[in-house]
């Protein structure tokens, strides 16, 4: 039997992690459950999983918590610190399911252990990425991503020599506006934005997807999980998202990895990797399928990728703010002050003035992050208000 702790319980990831981990109870005991303001929804789950602790993120919604866990045998802790005390408990396996900036601490927190950490938070690696790197190399920490396309890039690449790739490629649907023109996408609306064609998702990756952000931090997140530089790294679109990612060798073989869109299949092979669990997945049938089409991603309609790879070619900060300044210009979106072109736009003109007034710098450690990731959200506050 495994123990597992999952930051980030109530979140879709969490959410897929309970299933898998509920369909096979004499596998795995649940160890911590954390979220960030659902105390009703963590209590539930904290509840029908045995948990031995359940901590909310915001300090606020202790009192609630407690409540809800009155009787049940559970602990019940709340706040920044609590959350990473929860990362730091002892369990086999920690799912980083927090999303943001707020699961970058807790997350290093488990980094540390020298466990194993299935990892879900891009910020991690985005904003934090050679700190985050050296924290895992330092513990020992068994590190496996969950976002599919890693998740297919790292059972692709198990056993193979780093020095035989030649290419990793990083598949995108294309989101809901693979079709459209400038000049339609310059009148989309956040309604037709969280319409995504394959994969059910939160509010801002939805958003991102839509902009094709979400592949540029997944190149910067591979540039760091695997051991090839940027310009081995590479992203097409291929609109039935079967393919999750492919592995080019220097023998000219290419290595796909395919699963009908389903995150409980990467989230099962992050807790049980080399093993695999029976899931509840739709099965692949090709014959149905008949076909999969592929093609390049359109730089003029969709620059946010072209930004993040800028970004990690310029490295230290520079990811670290074109993250912090997206996430605020895709809440403007959200809120309808920014149209759907401006999100990109906004993110570019941080990224230069960043540059500009020495804001770039090497990070040291988390601290450097976390002052990049405000100068971000700063200089994106003040690019849409101007």
């Amino acid at each position: 039997m495994k123990t597992v702790t999952i930051l980030g319980a109530t979140g879709s990831v969490g959410s897929s992690t309970l299933d898998i981990v509920g369909r096979a109870p004499e596998a795995f005991r649940v160890v911590a459950l954390t979220a960030q303001t659902n105390a009703g929804k963590l209590a539930a789950l904290a509840r029908r999983h045995a948990a031995k602790l359940a901590v909310i993120g915001e300090e606020a919604r202790y009192g609630e918590l407690r409540e809800l866990l009155s009787g049940s045998g559970i602990e019940a802790a709340a706040g920044p610190a609590a959350l990473a005390a929860a990362a730091e408990r002892p369990a086999d396996c920690v799912v980083a399911a927090i999303a943001g900036a707020a699961g970058l601490a807790p997350t290093l927190a488990a980094a540390r252990q020298g466990r194993r950490l299935a990892l879900a938070n891009k910020e991690c690696l985005v904003a934090a990425g050679d700190v985050f790197m050296a924290a895992v190399k330092a513990a020992g920490t068994e590190l496996v991503p969950v976002d599919s396309e890693h998740s297919g890039v790292y059972q692709l690449m198990a056993g193979a020599d780093a020095g035989t790739v030649e290419r990793i490629v990083l598949t995108a649907s294309g989101g809901p506006f693979r079709e459209w023109d400038i000049e339609r996408l310059a009148r989309a609306s956040p309604e037709e934005a969280l319409k995504h064609p394959r994969w059910s998702m939160g509010p801002k990756i939805s958003i991102d997807s839509a902009t094709l952000m979400n592949k540029g931090l997944e190149l910067i997140e591979a540039f760091h999980l695997f051991p090839v530089e940027a310009a081995q790294l590479d992203v097409v679109v291929h609109p039935q998202s079967i393919v999750h990612c492919l592995v080019a060798f220097q023998d000219g073989a290419v290595l796909a990895q395919m699963s009908c869109p389903d995150m409980r299949i990467p989230i099962s092979v992050g807790l049980a990797w080399p093993a695999r669990l029976p899931s509840p997945a739709e099965r692949l049938d090709l014959v149905k399928l008949r076909s999969l089409t592929f093609e390049s991603p359109d730089p003029i309609r969709f620059p946010a990728l072209g930004l993040a790879r800028g970004s990690l070619e310029r490295g230290g900060t520079a990811p670290a703010i074109l993250n912090a300044a997206n996430e605020v210009a895709v809440e403007g979106y959200l809120e309808r002050r920014l149209g759907f072109l401006d999100i990109a736009r906004t993110v570019a003109t941080c990224l230069d003035r960043a540059e500009q007034t020495g804001i770039v710098v090497v990070p040291r450690c988390l601290e450097d992050v976390m002052a990049a990731d405000a100068a971000g959200r700063e200089l994106a506050r003040d690019v849409i208000a101007a």
